[in-house]
């Protein structure tokens, strides 16, 4: 049941004098796009009739096929509150569907609620809390990004050292405007590095709250004459930043992951979500870590995971349950980063864990030692293997993937691959500075 009605949206656009509203929607990379209409033109939209060129948007349509149309989510109405206070302007998130009405196959937010369906049609909601890490850096003379901080901050650390804490408390702020219960905020390990967590939600809220997220946060920080990024590794030699996702089942308002009889606290379906998840985690990589630059976070020593193995008392494996039990257990999913498209990321975290409950697959035992401190024979012994080192592994995981590969479609699969692996092309035949340094010299 919508929240809102037609009439609503058009009387509160014209009761808070909105002049502008985009309507935004998602390519398959997870970049948000947007047409930009008056509030003249606002009827049209909500009837659907706003037509674009899906020709343009990287993993859409061809020529041939170009027309598409844009179906706003009345409930995702949302003013941007830095925006002129006269003169406002709003967003809708909307679906992408063809001309025959019927819905376009390459939209990243179909394919999440498909998979959502599918979880409703076995009886369960899926519920999601992400832990969104990001990184503030100073812009350059021209207003360009650079990768430098002046603070020397770290894990929890408050103002003065923490030079980001005004940035951050007015993102927090700007965000509770916009509707976001946030939970918590905080400097992260790394210098320049932060995390501000918001409520657990529906997933395809959170799927939303995601992008609207970082476009805030973007947005802020570009006011404080910052650089915000979610890429997760933009330094050498220090943290990278994850997007931890904890997830949970429930079925008429019961956490279905709960068993106050287990030893861990788990059901047997969590337990058979952890083992899909796990069955399937090294082509879900290629999605939850989409760019060449997520495998520089996934290395050893940095806290981020490396080996396939789980655990609910320690944090070095790639699945984590948090000590809250109850209606609070959850299970931690710890490798995606922000760099990834969120619905296509949720869509495949969800359709993994639920090919786990239907094929009532049972994970290895838990591993509550720290798996770093382990030999690789001791490894092998107990049957931990590893995520995928670089992006074009996690892209042949991926094609060997049938089951995840059929959760995203032949068109965004096939799209998909081809941008990955001219993504990994176009880096492999990059000379770097590295390599100069370290070979230029003396080859």
């Amino acid at each position: 049941m919508s929240k809102y009605s037609k009439r609503d949206i058009m009387k509160l656009v014209e009761e808070e004098d909105v002049e502008f509203i985009r309507l935004q929607f998602t390519d398959i990379h997870g970049m948000f796009k947007n047409v930009a209409i008056t509030s003249s033109q606002l009827n049209k939209a909500l009837d659907n009739r706003c037509m674009f060129d899906g020709s343009l948007i990287d993993g859409f349509v061809g020529i041939e096929e170009s027309d598409l149309y844009l179906y706003p989510d009345y409930d995702t109405l949302q003013i941007f509150p830095w925006r002129p206070q006269q003169g406002k302007v709003a967003r809708l998130i909307c679906d992408v569907h063809r001309t025959n009405g019927e819905a376009f196959e390459g939209d990243p937010r179909y394919i999440l609620k498909k998979v959502i369906r599918e979880a409703q049609d076995m009886g369960y909601t899926f519920e999601v809390g992400p832990e969104c890490e990001f990184f503030l850096f100073h812009t350059d003379d021209s207003g360009q990004p650079t990768t430098t901080t002046h603070e020397k901050a770290g894990y929890f650390d408050i103002s003065p050292v923490d030079l980001g804490e005004n940035a951050r408390r007015d993102m927090v702020l700007t965000l509770e405007e916009m509707g976001f219960e946030i939970e918590s905020s905080h400097h992260e390990v790394a210098s320049g590095q932060h995390e501000i967590d918001f409520k657990y939600d529906e997933a395809l809220t959170t799927a939303d709250n995601i992008m609207t997220f970082k476009l805030a946060v973007r947005t802020i920080a570009k006011r404080h004459g910052l650089h915000a990024t979610f890429m997760p590794k933009p330094k050498y030699g220090v943290h990278g930043s994850g997007m931890h996702t904890n997830m949970s089942l429930h079925r008429d308002g019961k956490n279905i992951f709960n068993d106050p009889s287990d030893s861990a606290g788990l059901s047997k379906e969590a337990y058979y979500f952890i083992g899909g998840i796990m069955k399937h985690i090294r082509a879900m990589t290629a999605v939850t870590n989409p760019i060449v630059n997520s495998y520089k976070r996934l290395v050893p020593g940095f806290e981020a995971p490396v080996y396939i193995a789980w655990s609910a008392v320690n944090r070095s494996p790639l699945i984590r349950i948090p000590s809250n039990k109850g209606e609070k257990t959850r299970v931690e999913l710890r490798c995606p980063d922000a760099s990834s498209n969120p619905y296509l990321a949720l869509a495949v975290c969800l359709a993994a864990g639920l090919d786990g409950i239907r094929n009532q697959i049972m994970p290895p035992d838990s591993i509550d030692r720290n798996i770093f401190e382990l030999t690789e024979q001791e490894r092998e012994a107990m049957g931990i293997g590893m995520l995928p080192g670089t992006l074009i592994e996690a892209v042949q995981a991926l094609e060997e993937d049938l089951y995840i590969q059929n959760v995203l479609g032949d068109h965004i699969c096939r799209r998909y691959l081809e941008a990955k692996k001219a993504e990994w092309t176009a880096y492999r035949t990059q000379v770097t500075s590295w390599e100069i340094g370290e070979y230029l010299y003396k080859i």
